[in-house]
């Protein structure tokens, strides 16, 4: 006999407004006590001293994780020029000082330089395994260990505050990131720094959108708590294809429908599905519903659609 799962069916993403203070980690344990779903995981990490959108998956959802995890992000994100810390943001010790302030003019000036395909070393305290081991538990053992740089994609870098006395005073600058997978906003500060012949680093950052959801997606932590017993029924819930508008659709016959679920591909090759398949590109990615309700992921190949992951709601 299977074994009775336990939790809610409830197949879904949740975009929470996450609030300073708290991990990531911490956030999805409190959406767990909200809906009590059956399988649960986020769409990409914030630091605790981060704010902002952090989508939380929920059931069959979590299965299209990794499209939300390459999805283009949006950041505003403030640094502090003159001093450099160990964590790159304001929450570790400062290493090194600096009496140099750049100017709006000489940053502008220099931001060309990190825009497009770039290669960024990530921050020591940060998520990533070396030899099987997080880098920031490394760190925070002293021990001895290297990060190395990799390709990450920055399409758009806007100073939005200058330096000066009306805001900050010439020690801060505010910035707007647009970048792919893999960014570090941190690593960006300190290398900015590092450029205009000064260091620096994050003192204040917020993800305001990760790929398809934005701002006016997103609810607090308070707000789904609030709403109790009632917060499944909410609207707070966006559907599986929320996390999936960048991925061609296909729309499938209940037999289509039927072949996908029990592993078999789908040929396209008919006349009749000319049509449907005239944007597809061979090796693409599809989203595959039938009468308005999730099926599968796909992969289109040589006319045929096969299944990568079938959605079972």
């Amino acid at each position: 006999m299977a074994r009775r799962q336990k939790g809610y069916p409830i197949n879904g993403w949740v975009v929470i407004d996450k609030p300073l203070g708290l991990t990531s980690t911490q956030v999805v344990g409190r959406v767990r006590r909200a809906f009590q779903p059956r399988k649960v995981g986020h769409g990409g990490t914030l630091d605790p001293l981060a704010s902002g959108l952090l989508p939380i998956a929920m059931g069959e959802a979590t299965k299209t994780v990794p499209y939300i995890m390459d999805g283009v992000k949006t950041y505003r994100f403030t640094v502090r020029w003159g001093e450099a810390t160990a964590t790159d943001d304001a929450e570790g010790e400062v290493i090194e000082r600096s009496l140099t302030r750049p100017s709006g003019t000489e940053i502008r000036a220099i931001l060309p330089q990190f825009l497009g395909s770039i290669e960024q070393t990530p921050p020591i305290f940060s998520a990533i395994k070396v030899a099987g081991k997080r880098a920031y538990d490394r760190a925070r053992a002293a021990e001895d260990f290297v990060l190395e740089p990799r390709r990450v994609l920055i399409t758009d870098l806007k100073l939005l505050e200058d330096p000066g006395p009306e805001r900050c005073g010439p020690d801060y600058a505010t910035f707007q990131a647009i970048c792919g997978k893999g960014a570090y906003m941190r690593a960006l500060a300190r290398d900015l720094g590092r450029a205009l012949g000064t260091c620096a680093h994050v003192v204040a950052l917020r993800r305001s959108t990760v790929g398809p959801f934005g701002e006016a997606h997103a609810i607090s932590l308070e707000s789904l708590e609030a709403l109790g017993h009632s917060a499944a029924d909410s609207g707070a819930v966006l559907p599986i294809e929320a996390a999936l508008d960048d991925i061609p659709a296909l729309a499938l016959t209940e037999t289509e429908a039927n072949c996908l679920r029990r592993g078999q591909a789908v040929s396209m090759l008919a006349r009749a599905n000319r049509e449907r398949i005239r944007d597809f590109t061979n090796g693409a990615i599809v989203y595959a519903s039938s009468g308005g309700k999730p099926v599968a992921l796909a992969r289109y190949e040589a006319g045929d659609i096969h299944p990568v992951r079938v959605l079972n709601v």
